[in-house]
């Protein structure tokens, strides 16, 4: 049964991939009009985040209750980890090994602005989720939050030709199609959804259709992830919570690494790195707040177990002190070279491995757990909507 459900996870992973190269092309086009990182930010982001979104929808609506919003949660935070770690080690390690450049260089407006906002949220959400009980209001609250970000992304972003760009895009496109002559069935059978819905040239018709069509098949192999890890976890007997932090947050963030890489090889730095900054924000208030907000007005407040609001709180805390630190080496020099990217994957090492930890009961990790633990009895003080 582990074997089956790992091979599942690695399964969903690809249709998961797949499926969003589809939705990205569709939400790139769509977006053609927004610049200075802020599609990096919103629409990339919010294409490459949509896995978060389903796998916490599925993870509530099939889990239920507290064990669902663990799972859903779990995923989040763990892709958020994911998203800030790997997605600029991989964006700097593929430049530098494809000697377009020995180091990155991203926009300290585009920084400041998403990584600021991030930490922002995520000091929020330690005082917001924790309490005993969840409600309607708590999912509203992170929506809301999303959307006075967006609020500012637009605010903030200079002008833009629409001609211009739409024409870049439909070039693009054309370029991609010359190199391809698959059939519609291999096509389908392959998930390269593109030529099956984009026949001649983009429109806003055709866009919608491809991104509609691969939000399904997106969203279809979600519940087969969440389905793997609810089994994975009952064949290993560990809560399904710490399955979610590493591997379902790792299937669902193929499609934010795949792009960032894309828009790294192309020189697009800004939206390689606020695609990764931009998803995560995505993913702590849109991705866990509209299931929350949607499951708790059909189903009614959920309550949380003890062991359930210790392991929420105190991933919370470790994510914005994560993320402080993965700040700190974003900002800390003009250009971010290889021993930026080392720094990162070794906090994500870290991170992994603590978990496991915590999973397995390590001693190491329980002296961690009661640290965080520890801050949070200071944050009870201080906590709102409990």
């Amino acid at each position: 049964m582990i074997l089956v459900s790992i091979l599942l996870i690695i399964f969903s992973c690809i249709i998961i991939w797949r499926a969003s190269d589809g939705f990205e092309a569709a939400s790139e086009y769509l977006g053609r009009n927004l610049n200075d990182g802020v599609r990096g930010a919103t629409i990339n982001a919010i294409g490459s985040s949509m896995p978060e979104l389903f796998t916490t929808f599925f993870f509530l609506f099939v889990l239920k209750d507290k064990e669902g919003f663990a799972g859903g949660i779990g995923t989040t935070a763990g892709s958020a980890v994911f998203n800030g770690m790997i997605i600029p080690a991989a964006v700097i390690l593929i430049v530098v090994l494809k000697r377009v450049s020995s180091s990155i260089e991203v926009s300290r407006k585009v920084l400041l602005r998403d990584g600021l906002s991030l930490l922002i949220i995520e000091f929020i959400l330690i005082f917001l989720i924790g309490g005993e009980t969840l409600t309607w209001l708590h999912g509203l609250i992170l929506m809301l939050m999303y959307g006075v970000y967006v609020a500012i992304m637009l605010n903030t972003m200079s002008s833009n030709n629409e001609e211009d760009e739409e024409e870049e895009v439909q070039e693009e496109y054309e370029e991609e199609r010359d190199k391809e002559s698959s059939s519609t069935i291999f096509n389908l059978l392959t998930l390269n959804l593109e030529p099956i819905f984009i026949k001649n040239k983009f429109t806003s018709k055709n866009a919608w259709s491809l991104l509609l069509f691969a939000m399904l098949i997106i969203g279809t192999a979600c519940l087969f992830l969440v389905k793997s890890c609810e089994w994975l976890g009952d064949a290993l007997n560990i809560p399904i919570y710490f399955i979610a932090v590493i591997l379902a947050s790792a299937a669902t963030s193929v499609p934010d690494t795949i792009l960032s890489m894309k828009d790294a090889q192309q020189g697009n730095y800004d939206d390689a790195v606020s695609n990764a900054l931009g998803s995560n924000i995505f993913d702590d208030c849109f991705a866990l707040g509209l299931p929350l907000f949607i499951f708790t007005l059909i189903y009614g407040n959920i309550q949380m177990s003890p062991e359930t609001i210790t392991n929420v709180t105190e991933l919370r805390i470790l994510l914005f002190i994560i993320t402080f630190l993965a700040f700190i080496i974003y900002i800390g020099k003009k250009k971010m070279g290889i021993m930026s990217a080392v720094l990162l994957l070794i906090i994500y090492v870290v991170f992994a491995l603590y978990i496991f930890g915590r999973a397995s009961g390590h001693p190491i990790a329980e002296s961690v757990s009661d640290i965080l633990a520890n801050i949070n009895e200071v944050i009870n003080q201080y906590r709102f909507l409990d």
